[in-house]
């Protein structure tokens, strides 16, 4: 039976009693409306712990000005009925004014790898990102915490924030979930129409070809992305490529020669949706 906490005080006092019977703590954060890639992260985290918690809480201070705060999907009752059925323990999903009460002002920042990629675009975003997530790593402190490399930026970010501020947790990044015909799955998906969901595959289509340039023994980034922008421009919807990298897996620095093991990173607004995806060579 999956357990519903929305206070900070009962989610710490519920840990603090599972620690004393020594149970290990895996932890998914999401943003709710899960689907199959949340739900794979859980699976992860029911392998290696004693109890999994999934936290959903839709974190304001990580959307920029425009963004898609108000209407991004949000159903409760539908994501605990998920949780459930995949086992999870406890769901922890707070009220804002919980997580920002009135007066709040200490947020986590980041001199490094935040002003490159999305953070390049989306200003702000990974104060939040790194806020949040260092919040919750203080309330429901796992010894292993779940996340999708759909978000890969992210990930590295919050290994690297764990590493800089000897946080006792271990980060583990699971493999991005996609859809039958290729599509990474997102919550955000849910804003496509049928016609734009077409031309939202030019993302993977475009990444499976850059690995097939590389395995084809192409190692200059210029051409690779010049082949793959050609194709996502090809499919009609596509509004904007926001950017397309080749960088190096840890720094994430811009590579002048592609090597193994290096990412392929892409944001590209199709309508008015903005879909990030990526893939290791």
């Amino acid at each position: 039976m999956t357990k519903l906490i929305q206070n900070i005080n009962e989610m710490k006092q519920t840990i603090k009693t599972l620690k004393q019977q020594n149970k290990k703590i895996g932890f998914v954060p999401t943003m709710g409306y899960l689907h199959k890639g949340h739900l794979s992260l859980v699976e992860c985290s029911k392998k290696k712990n004693d109890i999994t918690v999934v936290s959903i809480f839709v974190n304001p201070t990580q959307f920029g000005e425009n963004e898609d705060f108000d209407k991004y999907p949000r159903d409760l009752e539908r994501d605990l009925k998920l949780c459930e059925e995949a086992g999870v323990d406890y769901v922890f999903a707070p009220k804002v004014y919980e997580i920002y009460p009135e007066g709040y002002s200490t947020y986590v920042i980041m001199e490094t790898l935040t002003d490159k990629l999305c953070g390049k675009y989306r200003p702000g975003h990974f104060k939040g990102v790194l806020t949040v997530v260092n919040k919750l790593f203080n309330i429901v402190q796992p010894d292993n915490a779940y996340f999708g490399e759909k978000d890969y930026q992210q990930l590295i970010i919050i290994k690297k924030m764990v590493e800089d501020l000897n946080m006792n947790v271990n980060v583990v990044g699971c493999p991005i979930i996609r859809e039958e015909d290729g599509l990474a799955m997102s919550s955000r998906n849910k804003y496509l129409s049928e016609e734009e969901r077409k031309s939202a595959l030019s993302l993977s289509k475009a990444l499976f070809l850059a690995k097939e340039l590389f395995e084809k023994g192409e190692t200059n980034p210029q051409k690779i992305k010049e082949e793959m922008r050609k194709l996502i421009l090809s499919y009609p919807l596509v509004k904007e490529i926001q950017y397309i990298e080749i960088v190096d897996p840890k720094t994430l620095e811009e590579k002048q020669k592609v090597e193994k093991g290096d990412r392929v990173l892409l944001a590209v607004f199709v309508g008015d949706t903005r879909l990030i995806d990526n893939i290791e060579l």
